[in-house]
């Protein structure tokens, strides 16, 4: 356990920031997530057949192909695309992507074809007669989505929300392969220096389980507080 402490002696500071960066890209991947599937969901629940169709397509590829492949796609083929744009204009060196925007973006792109789906359920279980009553009481449509209807979305879909949480917390271990220092490639760097990989993945897999538990206690909090007066 030496080795875990905190000090030059030990890994535990860098094992320290890892976790926080862990929790970083997490979260901003989540809010990225939240972003296309407010962009998503309703084009999913449109009538309009093309709409349906760009937002099928969108969750039915991004589910579909390996969440390791997708943070390929945008770490090194974003990168090959900028340094193609900026060769056009003159430019002739090589274009580094962020690895934190690369990883939250792809992330989040992954993120946000579950959420669509999460929301979409959670509109769909919204009884008819909830938006029968807000045009009876002369609601516009904006203002009854945000007063009548989201209330209920949120309440339904939290449950489901806390799973695709889950998902987008283990796939951070997954931009370890772009170099960014989290959990899982400070795991990796520390057991090769020390030759102890039992102990450093060990200790990865405790973390990992410690920020689950705290994050699905938060998670059950608002669950709670948006299941009042149900």
């Amino acid at each position: 356990m030496e080795l875990l402490k905190f000090g030059d002696s030990g890994w535990g500071d860098e094992l320290f920031f890892a976790t926080l960066m862990t929790l970083a890209v997490a979260i901003t991947a989540m809010l990225i997530g939240f972003f296309f599937a407010l962009i998503f969901t309703p084009l999913k629940i449109s009538k309009k057949k093309s709409l349906n169709f760009i937002a099928n397509f969108y969750t039915t590829v991004i589910r579909g192909v390996p969440e390791l492949l997708v943070i390929y796609l945008f770490f090194f083929g974003g990168s090959s695309a900028v340094m193609y744009v900026a060769k056009i204009f003159g430019y002739e060196g090589y274009i580094e992507i962020n690895a934190f925007i690369t990883g939250a973006f792809s992330i989040g792109i992954i993120s946000g074809a579950y959420s669509t789906e999460v929301f979409r359920g959670a509109y769909l279980s919204i009884k008819r007669g909830q938006f029968e009553a807000s045009k009876v009481l002369g609601l516009k449509t904006n203002l009854s989505f945000f007063k009548v209807i989201l209330p209920q979305m949120l309440r339904l879909a939290i449950p489901n929300i806390a799973n695709v949480w889950q998902i987008t917390l283990k796939d951070t271990a997954l931009i370890s392969v772009t170099g960014l220092v989290e959990i899982m490639r400070q795991s990796y760097i520390a057991a090769g220096s020390t030759r102890d990989p039992l102990l450093f993945y060990s200790f990865a897999a405790v973390l990992y389980l410690i920020l689950t538990f705290f994050s699905m206690k938060i998670l059950n909090k608002l669950e709670v507080h948006y299941r009042r007066g149900y």
